[in-house]
């Protein structure tokens, strides 16, 4: 039964969703327009086959592949033609990729040269589809020497589909979203449309455009820099304090952030990765190694967290979000001072500004101080930090700088790491809490070592990994058995955030109602993550995978031991148990003729790769195109098959310990 404080917030999401202004009707084309839209999208993927038959160079050939892609899209909703307007635009952004795959036969490619705005596209490693990105290249670059790149999060739009953005891209729009010229090189990535406000598949697509850009430009890498407003500064945040080691700095306007995880009523294995997924308060002491700007408008209006405050909460809209941040900042010991409208943290590096007079957007004297710190922090860049304060709550985000957290005591409590290197790197002071595993980088000077206050014999090295067996601390010899581990802590939605592969069976199903489910489970998250993270997950028949197959992907299994020949091979080999009569985990078993086991667990035939059984991200499905999305299985659990519906009942579910192990 759904705790009586779920349901209550589940209602209140909803509501939030309601408030959103409905949509236009589509428009509807004609056949004449449908023709051309055809015809353009046949060019394109003759085109493409043709480049790759002459082996083009794949990376120019992605850069013609982003136009077929967005035509496929509008091919397979039509939707998403929402006004008139979009009829001749969108026709228009396919026969610019008419022209540039005709141009690339030719053996050319203009557009890689020109002026301000250019459009690229990378195949991405998560699911294989093509991705766009857009790029605002500087008239001073020519390549010589490495340059500044700025990483830009648009805000959430109902319409940017693929051919919208490749539109939109390529032009210089009028706003705040542009800072001052400093001779960087600025990425506008797509993020999968609204990408889940860059969480998970949208998540992926802000690193691989990034290290797309990296390997065409030459890109000083201590030198990137984060910027965001609105559901992009939402995106930002997250990004930003889950790697604050990765950014020279961030530069975060608005955004919204949900208080779910704050709220009564979640079972463990949903209130655990809600603290991951959703809360950036957790994580503001990041900001100690990372110099973050917070900004929003005085006169916010906006929803300011999902669900929304209680009636009469005050709020100040989604300036709220960098005014906890920093109220966080201030609990943890760090007290702001300043003009209210221009607030430093002595200890830090954050700023905070408010843009007076000013609704959801920034005013032009934030703007200035804006753009002074984006110039200050690009200019010296990142550096290795000899002081790191750093909190995390999963392996999944273990890194800040020279600090590496390997495993935890338990997943989704605060772990943290407050780490001194002393005396020019000849000495190390260490504490912890919640970490039982730690490695340390950049340690070619080191001559003593303490964590926690136990003093460790050390010789110089490039890194050290430091295990805590018994409440004592030593050099760690290699890890053995299973631990969660970054990209094997689970819950089951964190598999698709490395390359994944849907395994369809074909084999004889031991019970067909059961069976009947696993493949509306399938049928479900195709069809979700098509729409709303834009593309088809890569999928093959139990039959047709490979050894390369295992080693290379997370395998998502559907059916079970009778009709899906891997998972008949890892009978025994994982906690679930399973014969043609029973169904469960441990002592908790179920009718097999109506119960479907969902699971994460490291695959025992390929160690470094998870085996998922019968489920793809279990987010509810308006999350795929809205700002979040709630982990609702934890890594394992035992779902009651409900006739014709896609998504069944959850009959038990939990988390497996750090030793991947039944609590």
């Amino acid at each position: 039964m759904t705790p009586r404080f779920l349901l209550s917030s589940i209602l209140l999401l909803a509501l939030a969703v309601a408030q959103r202004p409905a949509p236009p009707a589509p428009v509807v084309l004609t056949p004449a327009q449908r023709q051309q839209l055809d015809t353009a999208v046949k060019e394109i993927d003759g085109q493409l086959t043709q480049l790759r038959q002459k082996k083009a160079d794949p990376v120019l050939v992605a850069d013609v592949a982003i136009f077929h892609k967005a035509g496929a899209m509008l091919q397979e909703h039509p939707e998403e033609f929402f006004v008139p307007e979009d009829v001749p635009k969108f026709l228009g952004v396919l026969a610019q990729g008419v022209e540039r795959g005709r141009q690339l036969l030719a053996g050319q490619s203009p557009w890689t040269a020109q002026k301000s705005r250019r459009l690229h596209g990378y195949v991405s490693a998560l699911d294989g589809s093509v991705q766009p990105y857009g790029l605002r290249v500087p008239s001073s670059y020519d390549g010589s020497k490495p340059v500044k790149l700025y990483v830009w999060l648009h805000g959430r739009e109902r319409a940017l589909t693929e051919a919208a953005f490749l539109d939109r891209a390529q032009k210089v729009l009028p706003g705040g979203t542009n800072p001052a010229d400093e001779g960087q090189i600025q990425l506008d990535v797509y993020g999968r449309w609204n990408g889940i406000a860059y969480h998970w598949a949208g998540e992926v697509d802000v690193f691989e455009a990034i290290a797309a850009v990296r390997s065409r430009y030459k890109i000083d890498p201590d030198r990137i820099i984060l910027r965001g407003f609105s559901m992009g500064g939402c995106g930002a945040w997250h990004i930003a304090l889950h790697h604050p080691g990765f950014f020279a700095a961030a530069e975060i306007g608005a955004g919204t952030w949900p208080l779910r995880s704050q709220m009564p009523g979640f079972p463990p294995y949903q209130a655990g990765p809600l603290r991951i997924y959703e809360n950036i308060i957790d994580w503001s002491l990041n900001a100690f190694n990372l110099p973050i700007a917070g900004h929003g408008g005085e006169n916010e209006t906006g929803t300011s967290s999902i669900p929304p405050p209680p009636p009469g909460t005050k709020t100040r809209g989604q300036l709220e979000s960098s005014l906890r941040v920093r109220a966080q900042l201030e609990k943890e010991g760090f007290q702001s001072e300043g003009d209210p409208f221009d607030l430093r943290v002595p200890g830090t590096p954050a700023r905070f500004f408010i843009s007076k007079n000013t609704g959801h957007g920034t005013g032009p004297e934030v703007r200035t101080k804006l753009d002074a710190f984006l110039k200050e922090h690009g200019g010296h860049g990142r550096t290795s930090p000899d002081h790191i304060r750093f909190v995390t709550f999963t392996t999944r985000y273990p890194n800040s700088h020279w600090v590496t957290v390997e495993h935890l005591a338990k997943h989704y409590d605060r772990a943290e790491v407050n780490a001194r290197r002393l005396d020019a790197g000849k000495r190390y002071e260490v504490s912890t809490k919640n970490i039982t595993r730690l490695t340390l980088k950049e340690l070619s000077a080191a001559q003593e070592l303490t964590i926690d206050g136990q003093k460790i014999a050390v010789k110089p090295a490039t890194q050290l990994t430091f295990e805590r067996t018994n409440d004592r601390w030593a050099v760690a010899k290699p890890a053995k058995g299973l631990w969660k581990t970054q990209g094997q802590q689970g819950p089951i939605d964190d598999a698709f955030m490395d390359p994944f592969l849907l395994v369809r069976p074909t084999g004889q199903p031991w019970n067909a109602e059961a069976h009947a489910q696993a493949l509306r489970l399938l049928a479900r998250f195709d069809r979700l993550y098509a729409k709303g993270l834009r593309a088809h997950p890569r999928i093959k028949d139990d039959k047709d995978v490979t050894a390369a197959d295992v080693a290379q992907y997370n395998l998502v299994l559907f059916g079970d031991p009778g009709s899906n020949r891997w998972i008949a091979k890892l009978q025994g080999k994982t906690p679930l148990r399973w014969t043609r009569d029973r169904v469960g985990f441990g002592t908790e078993t179920f009718a097999a003729a109506d119960h479907v086991p969902a699971m994460v667990y490291p695959n025992p035939l390929s160690p470094r790769r998870y085996v998922v059984i019968n489920s793809g991200m279990t987010i509810e499905d308006r999350e795929f195109t809205f700002e979040y999305g709630m982990p609702r299985l934890g890594d394992f659990a035992v779902l009651k098959v409900k006739p014709g519906a896609e998504w069944p009942d959850t009959a038990t579910a939990g988390l497996f310990t750090e030793r991947w192990q039944l609590p």
